[in-house]
């Protein structure tokens, strides 16, 4: 079993950054991709990053690519998401997830945390 405990959400103003953390207890995270996902109020969960084991291959939604990195440090168990350029649209709860693969589909997803709040006012 995996626990991914997230951090690192707040209210910033448009044009601010937050980075995220996502933390890992339990299992080690060996082989797992990990991913980013978000759900604004009374929308679906969406994508928005991940990235393999190796962190050698990364992917962004177009809607925060060129804004936001996704890295990890496996030693340290954790992936981040560094967000720049914050828009009110950005505003949802964000969910880590560790999975088999860096997919962009949330049920290919095994582990994932309780989330944390990201809001960007205007």
């Amino acid at each position: 079993q995996v626990q991914l405990v997230e951090s690192g959400g707040g209210l910033v103003q448009a044009g601010g950054s937050l980075r995220l953390s996502c933390t890992a207890s339990g299992r080690t995270l060996s082989g797992y991709a990990m991913g980013w996902f978000r759900q604004a109020r009374g929308k679906e969960r969406e994508f928005v990053s991940s990235i393999s084991w190796t962190g050698s291959s990364t992917f962004y939604a177009d809607s925060v690519k060129g804004r936001f990195t996704i890295s990890r440090d496996n030693a340290k168990k954790t992936a981040y998401l560094q967000m720049n350029s914050l828009k009110p649209e950005d505003t949802a709860v964000y969910y880590c997830a560790a999975g088999g693969s860096p997919s962009t589909t949330p049920s290919r997803y095994i582990y994932y945390g309780q989330g944390t709040q990201v809001t960007v006012s205007s």
